[in-house]
């Protein structure tokens, strides 16, 4: 972030213009237009004086001050107060991170831009000496948000004597959406910064140092923080995430993202790429391109990629908005990307299904570094929901999407997002989304119950009419038919070798280690040491990051087990698998 200069410098106190008001009086109106005019004439040469003595256009655009005599006293005036040093002088700021992988994408976001400025990051919030316990939103965990803050609140009571107070904000949608609630009502938090005002944290967090609140939750057209590259602070240093784009113009009407994160808005290729090649310097060996609706990503950044080709959509589905003209789409960065690193796995989320052209299905069939799994949310399985949802497509042609999905990546895995019990969905409409999940066969799902948000179109316009045990019962039904299906895909699998990424041990036994396959399926292998690649004599223990080959021996609705048969490459290996 660039250094916040004084908006206006003023070297001197320049005379008002006392004339503007001056009273008016009653006079003979013989006798007024003479002197009236005269008035008026000197009035007019007292104005030019005052102008022709004062600051030039020029100096206000050199934020500087007006040339002064060597013995004329100078005194500058700051926008901002002297106080507000928005440096961090190696005071401590804690994250606490909720929600989806974009909240975590921005944490490392703004910690990038707070590290820049002098801030320490600490992992024990009882270190934390000045600034800012702040934490990332998603619906699923707002009341544990609100329950945390109750006892940060707490926490900060007691510190309130001390020399090193404590500061509580909340970054990201929550920020955005509940601003006047969290700083007035519940005042429970000193800084709110929404999803586009990062930039800001350090100017907001003096402002709270001075002791008053700072907020900033303005939504931009523009920002995409191209240009900040994000701290990586994950134990896991094999796997990393890169944003692409951010907001979203889909305006389903139970979604609340577009009022929260603004429309869409690209980040330039080549900080993408810049980015992905210090990954794989650094060892990554695999990267989740990130978005609210990753696919539709349209760079058009450079003049060079604004053509007239229209954008292209998935067959028999369509968007409340016109059709956007050139850009460099989601296929072009997915080449691009995949070229870096030969031995990085590819991975992307969150796609809407409408942006899944074929040229997009046909890279992902032919680059062996982009894993063979798609997540494909369908919502419901009901063209009446569908409808209400404004999710522009119907159950036929989503059914079709599955189809020429699996006919040009025949070995792909499918994930989806289920939404139980939306406005007006009657007992059929949840019959027909049971139908589908049985019919598509995922393998991994994200299922919830509908609640209502403010701001969205549903609110405004639909009636939350299922009741809420109704809405429990139907979710039930949804995953456990969800796991029956998963548990048939997942038995095709026993007998084969999978190439298994390793994540490091596994949360239920020491002696076990876990990974993920390319369809990005849990899997979970004894801990010892196998034969590495070029000598089956010459064995070597697994470490977290290493890929490894595992035949797998049993599976279930959630994982696989198996055991590893030895060490393994991206790119040796891939052609060879069974």
């Amino acid at each position: 972030m660039r250094n916040v200069k004084p908006f206006l410098c003023f070297s001197k106190r320049w005379t008002p213009l006392r004339w503007l008001n001056k009273p008016r009086y009653c006079s003979n109106p013989s006798t007024a237009a003479v002197s009236s005019g005269k008035n008026r004439k000197a009035l007019s040469d007292s104005f030019r004086s005052q102008i022709a003595s004062g600051p030039s256009f020029q100096d206000f655009i050199r934020g500087g001050s007006v040339n002064l005599s060597a013995d004329e006293h100078t005194e500058e005036r700051s926008y901002l107060s002297e106080e507000l040093q928005m440096v961090g002088n190696s005071r401590k700021v804690y994250f606490e991170t909720y929600g989806c992988q974009m909240n975590v994408n921005d944490t490392e976001i703004a910690w990038s831009i707070l590290m820049k400025k002098g801030y320490q990051r600490t992992a024990d919030l009882k270190q934390v000496l000045l600034t800012a316990v702040i934490m990332f939103y998603r619906e699923k965990a707002e009341q544990t948000i609100w329950n945390r803050l109750q006892q940060l609140t707490a926490m900060k009571k007691k510190r309130l004597k001390s020399k090193s107070p404590m500061k509580i904000g909340i970054l990201g949608c929550m920020a955005e959406r509940l601003k006047m609630e969290l700083l007035e009502r519940e005042k429970l938090v000193d800084v709110l910064a929404g999803p586009d005002a990062y930039r800001d944290l350090p100017r907001l967090l003096a402002i709270a140092d001075g002791g008053q609140q700072a907020s900033n939750v303005l939504l931009s057209l523009e920002e995409t923080y191209a240009d900040v590259m994000p701290v990586q602070h994950g134990a896991q240093g094999y796997s990393a995430f890169v944003s692409i784009m951010r907001g979203c113009d889909n305006m389903c009407s139970y979604c609340i993202v577009p009022f929260t994160r603004g429309r869409e808005r690209s980040r330039p290729v080549r900080s993408i790429l810049e980015e992905v090649q210090m990954l794989s310097d650094q060892g990554v060996k695999e990267v989740t391109l990130l978005g609210q609706n990753v696919n539709s990503y349209r760079d058009t950044s450079e003049q060079q990629f604004c053509g007239p080709e229209l954008t292209k959509l998935s067959r028999g589905f369509d968007t409340v908005y016109r059709t956007k003209q050139g850009g460099l789409r989601f296929s072009d960065l997915l080449d691009q990307v995949s070229r870096i690193d030969p031995d990085m796995r590819i991975r992307f989320t969150s796609p809407h299904p409408k942006d899944f052209p074929d040229e997009v299905l046909q890279l992902i069939a032919e680059r062996q570094n982009i894993c063979k799994q798609i997540h494909l949310p369908a919502q419901s399985g009901s063209n009446q929901v569908l409808k209400a949802m404004r999710r522009g497509y119907t159950r036929e042609a989503y059914l079709d999407l599955v189809d020429n999905i699996k006919r040009i990546i025949p070995d792909v895995s499918l994930s989806s997002d289920f939404i139980s019990g939306f406005c007006g969905e009657t007992e059929e409409d949840h019959q027909q989304t049971l139908s589908l999940i049985r019919e598509v066969g995922y393998n991994v799902g994200f299922l919830f119950a509908y609640s209502m948000r403010k701001k969205t179109h549903a609110f405004h316009r639909l009636q939350d009419d299922v009741a809420p045990q109704v809405k429990q019962r139907r979710l039930e039904e949804c995953i456990c038919v969800f796991r029956e299906e998963a548990a048939k895909v997942n038995a095709a699998i026993v007998g084969s070798t999978q190439l298994v990424l390793v994540e490091g041990e596994s949360k239920r036994s020491s002696v076990d280690l876990c990974g993920r396959t390319d369809g990005n399926m849990k899997v979970i292998f004894p801990k010892e040491d196998v034969a590495v690649q070029s000598s089956a004599s010459i064995t070597a223990p697994i470490c977290p990051g290493d890929y490894v080959l595992v035949k797998i021996l049993s599976a279930s609705s959630q994982s696989l087990r198996g055991r590893a048969l030895g060490h393994g490459s991206l790119r040796k290996n891939t052609d060879a698998l069974p």
